[in-house]
């Protein structure tokens, strides 16, 4: 991720809050988010901005796709 990607993100959520729904799917955890954007405050920002007014649904389970990769890469010994 490049230094002006975050804030595009930022600018994306900031434009469409109150005006169109947004989705947003993750395998981190919000305490993570400030890894994958490098700025914690703005990783504060952008949470801020897609948590108000939401629905949050955590499914507490391992991605599939993350799994079927890991067992394809490191298989089990028999």
């Amino acid at each position: 991720m490049t230094a002006r990607e975050p804030n595009c993100c930022s600018n994306i959520f900031t434009e469409r809050e109150e005006r169109k729904a947004t989705a947003v799917a993750t395998n981190s955890p919000f305490t993570e988010w400030d890894k994958t954007f490098g700025d914690a405050r703005l990783c504060a920002a952008i949470a801020d901005r897609i948590t108000f007014r939401c629905t949050l649904i955590q499914t507490g389970t391992e991605s599939y796709r993350y799994q079927a990769t890991q067992e394809s890469l490191f298989p089990a010994p028999n």
